[in-house]
């Protein structure tokens, strides 16, 4: 197993956003989590990426205990994030962002990210903050993919975006996984993420109610009511 969960929880204040859930994640897998806005699922990532506080029995990643590891050494094992909103440094070039993404693999060539998003390529010299919304969302999955990650974990990759650069991101995700990335999704527009997964979580008020193979999690009638009945009948017409 690459990534083991067991019992993590995040307060604000007062307030569980996370109450207790387990997960887990084998290498070669793409993993969704899926859930209504407010669920914990953001939350739920920057845990695992040690950007906030949060308790658990047992996060492991590759084997490793890693509940106590600095964020910043998270990247020198293998463990990404793409956040929620790019994060990507507005005002360096998109060449520079790129570096920037390397800096664990001193040697780390930007060519095959510039095959895998031509349009960055074209852009490489270009102010990151100058570009559209779906251009920075490329560049962010590559910044990640630059470090060459065993887990890359994607927080909302369609946030904002028009149906086509949806689309398009989707499916460059989903080359990634076939080349071998391990990926744990967390995504609002479930139908997709949930076409796109192996199997999926679904988290609601902090805790997981749900987990299965995909095209059982998309059958259940519960996942259809709460999560797929826009997005299914617009699929089906």
């Amino acid at each position: 197993m690459l990534l083991e969960v067991r019992g993590l929880q995040v307060s604000y204040g007062g307030i569980r956003a996370v109450k207790g859930i387990d997960l887990a994640v084998d290498e070669g897998e793409l993993v969704c989590l899926i859930g209504a806005n407010g669920a914990g699922k953001s939350s739920t990532l920057r845990a695992l990426c040690r950007l906030i506080p949060s308790q658990a029995e047992k996060i492991a990643f590759a084997g490793t205990d890693v509940r106590a590891a600095p964020a910043h050494q998270l990247p020198h094992k293998g463990l990404v994030m793409v956040p929620e909103g790019r994060g990507v440094f507005a005002q360096l070039t998109v060449e520079e962002n790129l570096s920037i993404g390397a800096y664990t693999r001193k040697h780390a060539d930007p060519a095959a990210q510039y095959d895998r998003f031509p349009r960055l390529k074209e852009r490489r010299r270009q102010i990151a903050g100058t570009l559209s919304g779906g251009e920075q969302q490329m560049l962010a999955i590559a910044r990640a993919l630059m470090s060459e990650p065993r887990l890359l974990l994607l927080d909302e990759p369609s946030m904002g975006l028009a149906p086509l650069m949806v689309a398009k991101i989707f499916e460059i995700v989903a080359e990634v996984a076939k080349q071998g990335v391990t990926i744990l999704l967390v995504e609002q527009n479930a139908l997709l993420a949930l076409e796109l997964s192996s199997r999926g979580y679904v988290m609601e008020s902090g805790e997981m109610v749900l987990e299965g193979l995909s095209p059982s999690l998309l059958a259940d009638e519960r996942v259809r009511e709460a999560y797929l009945g826009g997005e299914a009948g617009a699929r089906s017409a």
